[in-house]
């Protein structure tokens, strides 16, 4: 009687496991401060590559093909589940990363010029955790209400479904 149970708990843990971007994140209220040690520990390597070392995913890829099918919903740090973009903001600039005209909380994001690659380009981050998200680039002339694309890495995103109880 006690193994059918268990078996129900087990596959709820692998499920909720299978499925990260279904898990509504707890908003940090601090700065989270962590080792590398903790990061590497908590992160995918893809993950602890983009948002710790500055690294951007190959473009096109599986986490692109699959931003574009999501419906509403919204946009958390994959490090520390800081909401940072909606789905409302969202928008096709067929650049191969996930792209947005605006942040969901402003107040969440940091931009800081980067000087990396030889041109100067504007790096964004997480303002709690520091994280790595991407770059946003302004004036290319997309029909958005900011004419600016905020063109971000998809595994340093975590995404919430609007309908997630």
């Amino acid at each position: 009687m006690l193994a059918a149970p268990l078996l129900l708990l087990a596959c709820s843990a692998k499920n909720s496991r299978q499925h990260p971007m279904e898990d509504v994140p707890t908003e940090p209220t601090t700065q989270v401060v962590k080792t590398a040690a903790e990061w590497r520990q908590q992160l995918t390597p893809e993950q602890y590559r983009i948002l710790r070392e500055g690294g951007t995913e190959r473009a096109h890829g599986k986490v692109y093909e699959d931003f574009k099918q999501q419906g509403p919903g919204t946009y958390h740090c994959a490090a520390c589940g800081t909401l940072l973009f909606s789905s409302a903001h969202k928008f096709d600039a067929d650049c191969g990363w996930p792209s947005f005209y605006d942040p969901a909380k402003a107040q969440n994001v940091k931009l800081s010029k980067d000087y990396s690659l030889g041109s100067v380009r504007t790096e964004v981050t997480c303002a709690v955790c520091g994280g790595h998200l991407g770059h946003v680039f302004d004036g290319e002339g997309f029909n958005t209400p900011t004419d600016r694309r905020y063109c971000i890495n998809g595994g340093a995103l975590k995404f919430v479904p609007r309908d997630n109880p």
